[in-house]
């Protein structure tokens, strides 16, 4: 059977060989194009028990297009895919069984060939590139792959993030957020119509996710130069839920601590016997970076510092540390210039990643239904497009933060701007 399939006797031929696992490629019309926002172009899929795998077109220059719901069908039939980059997967398709190898070769890159590299050069805002660049060399690109990723197949991958962390961001992926044309053109130099997609990427080192696309860093837009103006609802308002001391009380968490007052830092004032903004920039300074010498008799930093050398001798004598939550490994061999500290600050960005992506599953349930949206995520705030006929889902979303165990703090506006 060739490796181009363009008709429907072809699709039915392969169909009817019944492959039961394969690894898959979406080919978009441009990777530069949110896959919120790109159609498909061509899938690539290699069935583990055949010696090459097959192209499906479903819009190409060059070829004879398939029924999309035909290849959702052959898609579905399957009984386990291997796919790099789940989430960006799950933007065209679903499955009910998708491995993510990237969670096992996060630093891979894909393959490219010099008609890639030509064609996108002479084309550089070309919103439909791939339908160009000829089919057999798209063809080249995935065989590469699959032989670079197939070390990779029966590797055990982490649970929490195969199954959990792709379906949680790519919901809020698929929402965008509303902008004003005019503001976003003035202040990021781009027009992208009325709505922009985030992107999140969670293979860092550290587990906590960096979020830019098209040139926007989401997770650090500026505060001081009226780009968040830009950022405004769909609905009737942007709300904003804050987790108040967000570290120090996971940190209380892992160390079975109980803070005197609901408001920790002023726990923390009265501890240090200093006023409420010295006292959090000494906790953070001291969370991250080492417990002084003045405040090393406090119980709260004897407990954190006890669970420091007991967190880094596991990983001096096993090799490894183990995540809550998530289950994560964070493993010596894989890390350079590792020290205590900097091990227990992973262990909390972790930490607040999984807590994060347990909290977004309780409000993307709640939300399924809903006018409202949950837009943004970043750190340790959760940005909402809500409808104000929806008092009762607020409450319930607060509910969730209070299940965790979380202080929150709220703001509200007509546009990101608060």
């Amino acid at each position: 059977m060739f490796w181009l399939i363009e008709n429907n006797e072809q699709l039915k031929e392969f169909y009817d060989k019944g492959y039961e696992e394969a690894y898959i490629e979406v080919i978009p019309y441009s990777y530069e194009t949110h896959p919120a926002k790109t159609p498909t172009s061509l899938v690539y899929l290699r069935p583990l028990e055949s010696p090459k795998g097959f192209i499906l077109s479903i819009n190409h220059s060059e070829t004879t297009p398939l029924n999309n719901e035909n290849i959702r069908e052959l898609i579905s039939s399957y009984t386990k895919l291997h796919v790099w980059g789940k989430k960006e997967f799950l933007h065209f398709y679903t499955h009910k069984n998708v491995d993510d190898i990237s969670l096992l070769s996060p630093k891979y890159e894909m393959e490219t060939t010099r008609a890639h590299q030509f064609l996108n050069q002479k084309n550089p805002n070309n919103a439909t590139i791939n339908r160009i660049i000829p089919v057999v060399k798209h063809y080249e690109v995935c065989e590469k792959n699959y032989n670079n990723l197939k070390q990779y197949f029966n590797e055990p991958i982490n649970q929490f993030y195969n199954n959990r962390v792709p379906l949680v961001f790519n919901s809020i992926e698929r929402n965008g957020i509303q902008v004003n044309p005019e503001l976003f053109k003035e202040h990021f130099n781009q027009d992208l119509g009325d709505k922009v997609y985030t992107q999140y990427n969670y293979r860092t080192t550290t587990t906590r996710p960096s979020n830019r696309f098209g040139g926007v860093n989401f997770a650090a837009l500026n505060k001081e130069n009226g780009c968040r103006k830009s950022f405004i609802p769909k609905n009737d308002v942007l709300v904003e839920i804050d987790i108040s001391a967000y570290h120090p009380t996971l940190a209380s968490h892992l160390i079975d601590y109980k803070f005197d007052t609901e408001d920790i830092h002023k726990s923390f004032a009265k501890m240090y016997g200093v006023d409420y903004k010295k006292s959090k920039e000494l906790t953070f300074k001291q969370l991250y970076g080492g417990v002084f010498e003045q405040y090393k008799d406090l119980e709260f930093f004897q407990k954190t510092q006890k669970y420091i050398d007991n967190l880094w001798n596991d990983f001096q004598t096993k090799g490894f540390i183990e995540c809550p939550i998530s289950n994560y490994r964070f493993e010596k061999e894989k890390l350079d210039d590792m020290r205590p500290q900097k091990l227990f600050n992973y262990l909390l960005q972790n930490l607040e990643t999984s807590t994060n992506v347990c909290i977004l599953w309780d409000i993307i349930k709640i939300l399924q239904k809903q006018e409202t949206k949950l837009i943004l995520y970043t750190y340790d705030a959760f940005l909402l497009d809500f409808k104000n006929t929806e008092k009762d889902t607020l409450e319930r979303i607060l509910a969730v933060f209070k299940k965790y165990k979380l202080k929150t703090k709220i703001t509200h506006g007509t546009s990101y701007d608060f």
